[in-house]
């Protein structure tokens, strides 16, 4: 182990010279404390590291140990239900060896070395098998099965032995007869962040992620292995939507990276998820999920690597086969600790202050999503989904991380400030936001609900943005000045955004909407809309808009998000209910017509 000496301390970055054998990424050792910390630039023989704790008190002078090994993370049984720091150092194992405040220079391995697992073969000796195939599984949680895979390093060969039993992750549990030798499989691999997983093949995002949110799903789709950011100012609700997402999106694993963001809000979600009941199984959700805290008073170097911890952690299960929701809340801050550590090395700043590769480090990380099919002889599909919020100071889109993120990412999903003071959540905007992917996955839409799908909503979507246009007219000259149509147009645009688009998060009910009761809620909005048209049509004279406006139905209509999912054939009933209660209307004004 090669020793340095420390020249320089500036927060949390440290200088050391004689570091010959140093490469860039290396995982060092700053002080007799050894802290934890990462060469980030190489000048000659001198190195700067971002050290992930706290730096007070260390001087020039002091050593640095290198390991000669890249910053990574242990990957293996013991991960879900897991919180790590941004280093994946577990929380709870911090808590329970230096108690409930961390010190620095705390030596923890990710995953417990005690702990063992029951591993089950699936494969025998003097199989063929090859870098990614699945040797065995073990039962980690009652919903995750782990599937112990074959290292991508490792290569192609023949398995010599294959244990069956209780290990713990060092245990050897297989050896593969290789032409370069033996090679013993633990149940651990060990993985650098910065690298991306390996994959056969990427393929095109054509299935949706139904996230139960009806503004999300309808309007503005995610596909699976898709990239999504969800921009907004302070208190505009990134995010409950964020935890709306991590509870009901239809991923087999949720990974949660809580990074820069206040240490209260992380703690509400540390202590709110493992109170949440999983809809698909009725366990805890934190039975799928692995949290990663690194919140906004801790190293602020941490942040950094926060982020490419968690997506390690979310390939290594997409290489399993699973579906993976990652959620990075938020990369604004990770990349105002990119700015930290830019400036403390003198670099030329570039807009805001901001390191000129922000833009490159913005979309290495969004980059490695994506819908793959897996090392292996067995073709398993993974799927790797990257939502990523950022919160632009005042709410300014214009600034270079919102605009470096929407260059890369094919969901925007646009917080409005003026909607979450209103009280309406989630305060999507719906004239702001897009989805690039509509075109991918309307298809899949036909298919699975049916032909009209993709029509209603482009007339829903045209409404609203009608509504938009009158809403200046109504301003300047009042309701009055509008014709019978237009005023139909604002009163099923209202229903749009006060029935369907506005969504209780902590209702029981309201909270989740299957895309088959989002097509039914829309098509009674919608059917009121033809139904009253027709009428207005036939009979535009002496006719009581009032009354037409304020039929029982739309009553009905208003209540349907608050109809369980087992009932929900009762809206076919709601749709009955609307046009008898306009049949009366229809004889309105006919005889001044004649």
């Amino acid at each position: 182990m090669d020793v340095g000496k420390i020249v320089k301390v500036s927060g949390p970055l440290v200088v050391a010279d004689n570091m010959v054998d140093a490469r860039m990424y290396d995982m060092v050792r700053v002080s007799e404390a050894r802290l934890m910390g990462e060469i980030i630039e190489l000048r000659g023989d001198q190195a700067s590291i971002q050290v992930y704790e706290e730096t007070g008190g260390i001087g020039p002078g002091e050593p640095v140990y290198t390991t000669g090994e890249p910053l990574s993370v242990e990957l293996g049984p013991g991960m879900i239900e897991s919180f790590f720091d941004g280093i994946q150092r577990p929380l709870d194992g911090i808590k329970a060896k230096v108690g409930d405040y961390i010190t620095r220079g705390v030596e923890i391995h990710a995953l417990d070395r005690e702990r063992k697992w029951k591993f089950e073969p699936k494969v025998k000796e003097g199989d063929q098998v090859q870098a990614g195939d699945i040797l065995g599984t073990v039962r980690e949680t009652t919903i995750v099965e782990h599937r112990i895979m074959v290292p991508p390093t490792s290569g192609e060969g023949k398995v010599k032995e294959i244990k069956a039993g209780e290990f713990t992750v060092t245990d050897g549990v297989a050896v593969i007869e290789t032409d370069n030798g033996d090679v013993e499989v633990t149940m651990m691999q060990r993985w650098p962040i910065r690298k991306g997983r390996p994959y056969k093949d990427k393929m095109g995002p054509h299935i949706p992620m139904i996230t139960g949110q009806r503004i999300l799903d309808t309007f503005f789709p995610v596909a699976k292995g898709g990239t999504a950011c969800i921009p907004g100012p302070f208190g505009s609700g990134k995010t409950v939507t964020q935890h709306q997402l991590a509870k009901w999106a239809d991923a087999e694993i949720v990974v949660y990276i809580g990074c820069g963001e206040r240490g209260n809000e992380m703690t509400d979600v540390l202590l709110e998820f493992p109170e949440l009941q999983d809809p698909k199984s009725g366990e805890p959700l934190m039975k799928r999920t692995v949290l990663i805290a690194n919140t906004s008073n801790m190293p602020v170097a941490a942040r950094e690597a926060s982020i490419y911890t968690g997506i390690t952690i979310a390939e290594y299960f997409r290489d399993m086969g699973y579906s993976v929701a990652l959620m990075a809340d938020s990369t604004s801050r990770w990349a105002e600790a990119l700015r930290e550590m830019s400036g403390r090395l003198e670099e030329m700043p570039g807009e805001e202050g901001y390191p000129a590769y922000l833009g490159s480090r913005l979309a290495d990380f969004y980059e490695r999503s994506g819908r793959t099919i897996c090392l292996g002889s067995d073709e398993r599909e993974g799927a790797l989904t990257l939502v990523g919020a950022v919160s632009p100071p005042g709410g300014d889109l214009s600034e270079p991380v919102s605009q470096g993120t929407l260059r890369i990412v094919k969901v925007f999903w646009g917080l409005d400030a003026s909607l979450a003071y209103r009280r309406h959540f989630p305060a999507i905007n719906w004239l702001l936001s897009y989805s690039l992917y509509l075109d991918n996955v309307a298809p899949y839409f036909r298919e699975t609900i049916g032909e009209q799908w993709n029509d209603m909503r482009k007339e829903a979507m045209r409404l609203l943005q009608e509504e938009a246009e009158l809403e200046e007219i109504v301003r300047l000259v009042g309701v009055d000045a509008l014709s019978a149509k237009e005023r139909l147009v604002l009163e099923t645009s209202k229903s749009l955004r006060e029935d369907f688009l506005h969504q209780n998060a902590m209702h029981e009910v309201d909270t989740y909407s299957s895309l088959e009761k989002q097509f039914k809620m829309m098509d009674l909005i919608l059917t009121y809309h033809h139904e009253a048209g027709a009428v207005i049509e036939k009979a535009e004279i002496d006719l009581d808009l009032e009354k037409l406006f304020t039929v029982k139905a739309r009553e009905r209509i208003a209540r349907a998000r608050y109809i369980p999912e087992e009932n929900i054939e009762d809206m076919d009933q709601i749709k009955k209910e609307i046009k008898e209660q306009l049949v009366p209307f229809a004889g309105e004004g006919g005889e001044e017509d004649a």
